[in-house]
């Protein structure tokens, strides 16, 4: 796993945490609920979470398939070219 998927994973954690929070406190505290949509609720937060996650690790991430150097390279001679 690369740096930037842990931060992405880490911060999706934190984001949905903070979202099922908020939740909980308005249900709590201003919407009279049954007992069992906090537990609707917290499934779908985890759903969520698992197929956000899922659906980024999917994606086919272009950096790897391209050599650094190489990249460089072009990012210089396209300057040189306009």
């Amino acid at each position: 796993m690369k740096k930037k998927d842990v931060t992405f994973t880490i911060g999706l954690a934190v984001l949905m945490g903070v979202i099922w929070c908020i939740g909980e406190l308005v249900m709590g505290l201003w919407i009279a609920v049954v007992p069992k949509t906090h537990i609707f609720w917290f499934a779908f937060i985890v759903i969520v979470t698992l197929a956000v996650s899922i659906w980024h690790s999917m994606i086919e991430d272009k950096s790897d398939l391209e050599d650094p150097k190489r990249a460089k390279y072009e990012r210089k001679t396209k300057k040189r070219r306009k």
